[in-house]
């Protein structure tokens, strides 16, 4: 009987424990994403948009789009760095420095590969800030060559 109370304890002391730390998480998460949200742009480059959907295209058909951007500060901006996300998507950018109130420009190659919908980034690093910019592809593949799922 006495192990039956001392396992008892043991198990509310376990739920009491967790469920505050828990709450904890939930208080603090809002904070931290906060933080992140506000970083996560260079604010001297105003992007026209950040995702591009591609929509269906062609396995083994390279598709691009071109990101546009302008430099909203008032000093010059030069993009350091563009990285895809993977082997799969080349990039080229403006490599030229801009000046305020100029446009620039990261395009983005896809080579689709893989049949299947498909999400990838691009980081783009900028001498204005630590923080760096991601842009978005999406779309899906579709292989015309295979033959079409009967239902």
């Amino acid at each position: 009987m006495k192990t039956l109370k001392i396992s008892l304890f043991a198990a509310a002391l376990f739920f009491a424990v967790n469920t505050s730390a828990q709450e904890r998480k939930a208080v603090a998460a809002p904070a931290a994403a906060a933080t992140t949200a506000a970083v996560q742009q260079p604010s001297g480059i105003s992007f026209k948009e950040d995702t591009h959907n591609f929509g269906d295209i062609t396995k083994d058909k390279p598709v691009s789009h071109e990101f546009t951007f302008k430099n909203t500060s008032d000093k010059t901006i030069v993009i350091s760095g563009v990285k895809p996300s993977c082997g799969c998507t080349a990039t080229n950018y403006t490599k030229t420095p801009i000046k305020p109130g100029e446009s620039g420009s990261v395009t983005a190659t896809y080579n689709a590969h893989n049949p299947g919908s498909f999400t990838k980034t691009l980081t783009v690093s900028t001498n204005d800030t630590e923080a760096t910019k991601t842009l978005y592809i999406k779309g899906k593949v579709v292989d015309v060559a295979a033959p079409a799922p009967q239902n």
